[in-house]
């Protein structure tokens, strides 16, 4: 009699799925934790590494094991997390932690009650619907100027925006804002999880120590 062999594959399928959920899962560091605060300048990517000419992490900050939690667009401003801790980093970007992160927005025009409620209610992007968002008009934040400087039309106002995700898509913020009707002009990743961006220039970090290997 032949031996059954139906179920060999699935059975061989199940382990290496298991074994890559091993492979992948969070870490933490072997030696000490680090966290780095960095507030990202305009037109640097969110890498170590880039073609001769980029602005890349490696011209800023010189602490070696530590990759970013999460990214910035290179068009982007603000706070960016680095780490050596998998289990941490994880906390901070997975979509099931809903980590809350803060951006100032500087749109072009004057979005009304009306538009922004779109925003706090969800909207549905090409890659599906948003979850519902934070978002709030504030004045023009006391901040650092941009080099360049944004392209402003004379006609036409600004306005700066608050808005705060759990969630982070490619470019989620510019496409909210486009969806709606006011493109982004400017925008600065204020806040994420607890830290924020406050005392630091842009170029600048500094490491932090946290209380405990969780976040708080």
């Amino acid at each position: 009699m032949k031996p059954n062999t139906t179920n060999r594959q699935p059975l061989r399928a199940n382990n290496e799925r298991r074994a890559s959920r091993k492979i992948n899962k969070p870490k933490r560091p072997r030696g000490p934790q680090k966290v780095i605060l960095f507030n990202k300048p305009y037109n640097t990517l969110t890498q170590f590494s880039g073609e001769p000419g980029d602005s890349t992490l490696a011209d800023f900050i010189p602490v070696k094991d530590v990759y970013p939690a999460g990214r910035l667009d290179k068009d982007s401003e603000g706070l960016l997390v680095l780490t050596n801790d998998g289990i941490l980093q994880a906390r901070l970007t997975q979509p099931q932690s809903k980590q809350a992160k803060v951006y100032w927005v500087q749109v072009e025009g004057a979005p009304t009650a009306a538009d922004l409620q779109q925003l706090r209610d969800g909207v549905t992007l090409k890659d599906g619907p948003t979850l519902p968002a934070g978002v709030e008009v504030i004045e023009s934040p006391q901040i650092w100027d941009r080099t360049p400087p944004i392209r402003e039309r004379k006609n036409i106002p600004t306005t700066w925006l608050a808005i705060t995700l759990r969630e982070g898509r490619n470019r989620q913020v510019r496409r909210m804002t486009a969806h709606i009707g006011f493109p982004t002009l400017r925008l600065i990743r204020y806040q994420m999880a607890q830290w924020t961006v406050a005392d630091l220039a842009p170029g600048e970090w500094k490491e932090i120590t946290l209380p405990s290997p969780n976040l708080a």
